[in-house]
């Protein structure tokens, strides 16, 4: 079983589409960091949205 699991996480965001965009780009941070000793950042970025450790701010830009 997955956790935190995708309902909850959907109750963060406004859509699955800005979950997976948050995660990979908080996740992509923890991998590059080399303080970082994560060794699954996908799953830390996960537990950080669920917990309201990061949030997300929308841009104004749509589809070009």
């Amino acid at each position: 079983m997955i956790w935190p699991s995708v309902d909850k996480l959907l109750k963060r965001v406004d859509s699955k589409y800005t979950l997976v965009i948050a995660a990979s780009k908080r996740a992509r941070e923890l991998a590059q960091n080399p303080k970082s000793a994560v060794s699954k950042p996908v799953t830390v970025a996960l537990q950080e949205i669920d917990q309201g450790t990061i949030t997300y701010q929308r841009s104004n830009q749509g589809a070009k």
